[in-house]
């Protein structure tokens, strides 16, 4: 699901697809957040997004919202939610282009919730994406297991749930390049493209 309209574009670029929970906004592990004033950016986290958008990158953030589905909260309430990290970042310079969100559980089986590649098919509709130089930052293993199975190249963060995914799925983590946090990740991706 969208959560704000965008203008669909014919430009292509390649986009950096973002995790939220642990990777742009602090989460603690096992608590969700359900509520607009809940939502603290990582210190790093606008610097980041203003490097990555100056080297030509789309910011598209794809999250798992299972909240919704567990009824910790409604679906309006989940918008808002993404509608005050927007309002965050562009307080700090930094613009979205766009979020999506899948409010599902785990258990509903749909395609759009991470690992599953819906959600990104949903951006690629509404962007002209170079998907060979685009990127996915997350913490979590669906986070890299997305990136793969579209062609992306992944980013492993070890705030949020990083390093313990590490532990918990080595296997699918094997080879996946670590950064301390987003902002070491943008760094990275930055030598990937030339600016715009």
């Amino acid at each position: 699901m969208k959560v704000w309209p965008i203008s669909r574009t014919n430009r292509m670029k390649p986009a950096a697809f973002l995790d939220r929970d642990g990777t742009l906004n602090i989460n603690r592990i096992g608590v969700y957040v359900t509520k607009p004033a809940e939502v603290k950016l990582y210190a790093c986290a606008a610097r980041a997004l203003r490097l990555l958008a100056d080297k030509g990158y789309r910011l598209i953030v794809l999250t798992n919202q299972s909240g919704v589905a567990r009824g910790y909260m409604s679906l309006k309430r989940s918008r808002m939610i993404n509608l005050r990290l927007k309002k965050l970042f562009m307080q700090k310079g930094a613009r979205l282009d766009a979020v999506y969100f899948c409010p599902h559980g785990p258990e509903d089986g749909c395609s759009c919730r991470k690992p599953g590649t819906g959600l990104l098919r949903e951006a690629l509709k509404d962007f002209r994406t170079d998907l060979k130089g685009s990127i996915m930052i997350g913490d979590k293993a669906s986070d890299i297991l997305t990136a793969r199975k579209s062609g992306i190249t992944p980013f492993l963060v070890f705030t949020g749930e990083g390093r313990a995914q590490m532990k918990k799925h080595p296997a699918a983590l094997k080879g996946v390049r670590a950064f301390r946090d987003i902002l070491s990740a943008a760094h990275s991706a930055a030598d990937r493209t030339k600016s715009v």
